[in-house]
């Protein structure tokens, strides 16, 4: 397969020639530019979305278009979906997925009112729509997501709360995807791993994972083949390093939730070197924080999938903004199953009856929502300021105290030209304020300008900056550009120019993977009969990821569903005293 999949011309003609053509290896689509004010992008076999490319508010600075501009055609070349469909964890997605389905239709269907329409909230609403029961879901903002909300700003272009990146070896994410019908909205990328140079400004070193080799060869000679950022004396005393995690499975995995990745490499006598050359960018893209802080747990479970699983540590891109691309049809799929979703219903309070169990829902605007069970889906911090005084002291719920979200910065920047030092892929910058970052004009379609780079980028650790200005954050991600781009970029803008840019913070993300966290994971059926919890917090197998939001909504949907007679019968129970009092 070649890796040379996006080819752009420019027509110097002016005159349009569209391309459109398939084979079983890849993809292509054909993107045409229009050369009125608004630019519309049309990708065969695709969906039409449109942008407008007015440079605008206050922090932007004026551009005129040229005269002699002329429409560009550009040819894109996707890489195919990956075989998924032949792994272990995939076919236990599966099966998890089809439970729903097969499981025997309810006499009389639960209304079920869920709190918070992120991934684990939707994902919770669709099974349980699955399975014959009528979710009412609700979100405090008035747009869906939660960690993967976006917003448009006034130029039709989109900003999102994070870099979201979808991997093979997510199985519930990529079932649902194929539930929904929605595979070919993921762009999937080369299988590799880019990591920027700081000893040399503007290269990159690559992991490349051969197609023809199964797993876990593929990743063993990426790493081999390999020698910028590990010598060959280090890649020996990691791999012996990693043999009692390989030995020991699940069980050792789980026993180095105690260590941080930084003293966990030290005990297997691995040097501090790898730790800096790999594992630093590896542990803010997975938790936003460094090795010194991070639950080694959280390293072996990632080093794992994409160990054991050939696909597993590929990557797409959403192909769109995700409440649009994603969420909508999930809520599409609820709704056509006679669930509800509601926007601006943000929860006030959690009401109780006598016994301490749920009443009610009490939203801002004075609503109440009753249902026949009840689940919060939103982040550990928010569920923790709605516990009722009265649970507080319940071990269960003690526990979350030591589950606190981290806070994370995302930045766009739009510059007023294309960037050429860059990839369509993911890139893991290794710099002490950034983790990831992508050029979305290149990676995303519907963000795609032929003309214009936007780049996003995960700021992290976040802690010491998420109170400071949005001005004070850029002034300081354009020093760490300057370093990834030296010969287009510089702190004082006299190459690169910006154009406008956003910056998302977020306070509380997902919770911060600390040593011994794992024993306060709470799981998504709790104490009090018919309240029920979903989050990537709950515990699942993919910790603190898109992945564990997705599975931690099955695992609470599959609770609800066994928990159906005692559910019915509570609710029987309750009629008849009300009844009686009356």
């Amino acid at each position: 397969m070649t890796q040379f999949r996006y080819v752009s011309a420019v027509n110097l003609s002016c005159q349009s020639n569209i391309i459109n053509f398939q084979n079983s290896q890849c993809t292509w689509r054909h993107l045409y530019i229009d050369s009125d004010q608004t630019n519309t992008l049309l990708f065969g076999g695709g969906d039409s979305m449109g942008l407008k490319l007015r440079i605008p508010n206050k922090h932007s600075i004026g551009t005129r278009r040229r005269k002699d501009f002329c429409p560009l055609q550009v040819v894109c070349m996707d890489y195919p979906r990956p075989e998924l469909e032949n792994t272990v964890n995939f076919l236990e997605a599966a099966y998890l997925s089809s439970s729903f389905h097969t499981s025997p239709r309810p006499s009389k269907p639960l209304e079920v009112v869920i709190a918070g329409a992120g991934l684990a909230g939707l994902s919770t609403a669709k099974y349980l729509a699955d399975a014959g029961h009528k979710p009412i879901l609700l979100e405090a903002r008035d747009v869906l997501g939660g960690k993967v909300a976006a917003w448009k700003d006034e130029d039709g272009d989109w900003y999102e709360t994070g870099l979201h990146i979808f991997f093979g070896a997510y199985p519930n994410v990529q079932n649902l995807f194929g539930e929904l019908g929605i595979n070919d909205r993921l762009q999937w990328k080369e299988h590799s791993m880019i990591f920027a140079k700081p000893s040399k400004p503007g290269e990159f070193s690559r992991f490349d994972f051969p197609e023809v080799l199964p797993a876990p060869l593929n990743g063993i000679w990426a790493i081999l083949r390999n020698n910028e950022m590990l010598t060959w004396p280090e890649k020996i005393k990691f791999a012996i390093g990693l043999v009692p995690a390989m030995l020991g499975g699940q069980a050792y995995v789980e026993a180095q939730d105690g260590l941080t990745v930084k003293d966990w490499m030290r005990k297997q006598g691995i040097p501090d070197r790898v730790t800096d050359e790999v594992f630093i960018a590896m542990s803010k893209a997975l938790n936003f924080i460094n090795p010194d802080e991070l639950s080694m747990q959280c390293i072996l479970i990632a080093l794992n999938r994409f160990l054991q699983e050939k696909n597993g540590s590929k990557m797409a891109f959403l192909d769109g903004n995700p409440p649009e691309r994603l969420c909508m049809p999930i809520v599409d799929h609820i709704q056509s199953l006679g669930g509800q979703v509601q926007l601006n219903s943000r929860i006030q309070k959690i009401e109780l009856n006598k016994d301490g169990t749920v009443k009610s829902f009490v939203l801002n605007n004075g609503n109440v929502i009753k249902g026949d069970a009840y689940v919060i889906a939103t982040p550990v911090d928010i569920l923790k300021l709605l516990l009722p005084g009265d649970w507080k002291e319940i071990p269960y719920f003690r526990r979350l105290d030591k589950l606190v979200g981290v806070p994370v910065i995302n930045v766009h920047i739009w510059f007023d030209r294309k960037l050429k030092n860059t990839y369509d892929h993911l890139l893991f910058s290794r710099s002490p304020l950034l983790s990831v970052y992508a050029d979305m004009s290149v990676t995303c379609k519907e963000y795609y300008n032929p003309n214009q780079s936007m780049l996003e980028l995960v700021f992290a650790p976040a802690e010491e900056w998420v109170s400071r200005s949005d001005s004070e954050i850029i002034e300081a991600t354009m020093k760490e550009l300057a370093k990834l781009f030296p010969d287009e970029i510089s702190e004082d803008q006299s190459k690169a120019k910006v154009l406008k840019y956003h910056v998302v913070k977020t306070p509380r993300s997902v919770y911060k993977t600390v040593p011994n966290c794992e024993p306060c994971r709470p799981l998504q059926r709790s104490p009090i009969e018919g309240f029920y919890l979903a989050g990537d917090y709950t515990k699942q197998k993919y910790l603190a990821s898109m992945e564990g939001a997705v599975l931690s909504g099955k695992l609470c949907a599959q609770a609800i569903v066994k928990d159906y007679e005692l559910l019915v019968a509570q609710g029987e129970q309750k009629l008849a005293e009300v009844s009686i009092l009356s």
